[in-house]
């Protein structure tokens, strides 16, 4: 009875050993809040529409000044990456500045950057105070607008999230991206 006993642990274990392998070393499991925003086609998008998908967020504005240009450039790259190696991603770009990003401004914006937006969703139709609370609550990242500027704070990480929106890992969106990194873990969790 004990080797009986034995035998199924240490099977038990090996099965276990080798599913642990398409995990996520310390993910951060954030788990994304439900929400139903406007893409560039005017379009609802919701987080429904990414279930059982992986997927790449990350958060700027059409305006910025500064990093959401090559932020977006670097996301494009990794799309191009992921295509190329047939690794099956969706991405998600949240404005920042929902009151000035209208739909045709994201698509304006986004077309500078890709050729292709069948997976990549670009969101707005939320107030200020949704995306800084969302930013917030699911990402745990800063978005914020001051009053007396036109440039919005915010975090400038890439985010890895699962089928179940659930935040698994962050990246540098801005410099030394980590794209093999990036697409290995993916496919880690497809």
């Amino acid at each position: 009875m004990r080797k009986i006993m034995f035998i199924s642990c240490f099977l038990l274990l090996i099965f276990l050993t080798a599913c642990s392998g398409n995990k996520i070393k310390d993910p951060l499991n954030y788990k994304v809040e439900n929400f139903e925003f406007t893409d560039q086609n005017g379009q609802p998008f919701a987080l429904a529409d990414l279930k059982g998908k992986v997927w790449v967020a990350d958060f700027v504005f059409t305006s910025c000044e500064t990093v959401c240009p090559p932020m977006t450039a670097r996301m494009a790259q990794l799309q191009e990456k992921a295509e190329k190696e047939g690794v099956e991603v969706e991405f998600v770009s949240f404005s920042v500045d929902p009151e000035v990003d209208t739909p045709e401004k994201l698509k304006q914006f986004a077309n500078q950057f890709s050729d292709s937006l069948d997976n990549w969703h670009f969101l707005t139709g939320y107030s200020q105070e949704t995306i800084e609370n969302f930013a917030k609550n699911s990402f745990k990242t800063i978005v914020q607008k001051p009053e007396s500027d036109d440039q919005v704070i915010h975090g400038t990480s890439f985010y890895l999230v699962d089928q179940n929106g659930v935040v698994l890992k962050s990246y540098n969106g801005v410099e030394n991206t980590p794209y093999d990194e990036i697409i290995n873990d993916i496919k880690a969790v497809q």
